[in-house]
């Protein structure tokens, strides 16, 4: 893959208008655009349309949970929208994932979300750590068919061990140098996160919220090479 390929932006809006302004102005910069709960719920399936119509990849990040026949058909939706990757949370269990696994597009297992750190974890009643975990959901996601995980970059090296090269690896809560992490526990900057082994990083605030989207866009991929 080409440096740009692997960078994902996260556009985590609610307006349409600002959400095509941003496709717009990062169109050959990027590799996928991902469109999260924020804006699908705001805007339903025609922003996925509108934003494929200007030539960007989509990658719907709905982190789909639900009983085996629900999310099955729900991942049915999203591959007919066109989506390159949607995400499913590998936690919702084997029979879920299985009835998830699709040829037609990528469907991502969410490992352990990049806001939760060990401690949250604990309260919520996992035990282990979060790289544990990480490790442990990889596994079930991929041994029920699916083809890629959601880790963060400090469970890239562990995912890869336990689950091989083929697995893709793709890790939001990406932080350029410098960036404030916002709501962010786990993070690494760009270049770090591929050189641990992410084949796709996610970057959202530090590139939709500066001043010249497309150059903040540009920096990273540049870090990359």
């Amino acid at each position: 893959m080409q440096a740009t390929d692997r960078l994902i932006v996260a556009i985590d809006r609610s307006s349409r208008d600002e959400i095509l302004r941003l496709a717009d102005a990062l169109h050959g910069s990027v590799g996928l655009l991902k469109i999260g709960l924020q804006a699908f719920v705001a805007n339903g399936p025609s922003i996925v349309r509108e934003v494929q119509d200007r030539g960007l990849k989509v990658f719907l990040d709905l982190k789909i949970h639900d009983i085996p026949n629900t999310a099955q058909h729900a991942v049915a939706a999203a591959v007919g929208l066109g989506v390159e990757m949607v995400t499913v949370h590998a936690s919702g269990g084997t029979w879920m994932l299985r009835a998830c696994a699709s040829d037609a597009t990528l469907v991502l297992g969410v490992t352990i979300l990049t806001s939760l750190d060990d401690a949250e974890l604990m309260r919520i009643g996992f035990t282990g750590s979060a790289l544990d975990n990480a490790v442990r959901l990889a596994k079930l996601a991929q041994a029920a068919g699916l083809r890629g995980v959601v880790a963060s970059a400090h469970e890239i090296a562990a995912i890869r061990e336990a689950c091989g090269s083929e697995l893709r690896i793709v890790v939001p809560g990406i932080r350029p140098e410098g960036s404030d992490a916002g709501d962010q526990r786990r993070t690494k900057t760009p270049a770090a996160a591929i050189a641990a082994g992410a084949d796709y990083i996610v970057v959202g605030r530090p590139v939709t919220d500066a001043r010249d989207p497309r150059a903040a866009a540009m920096a990273i991929v540049d870090s990359l090479v």
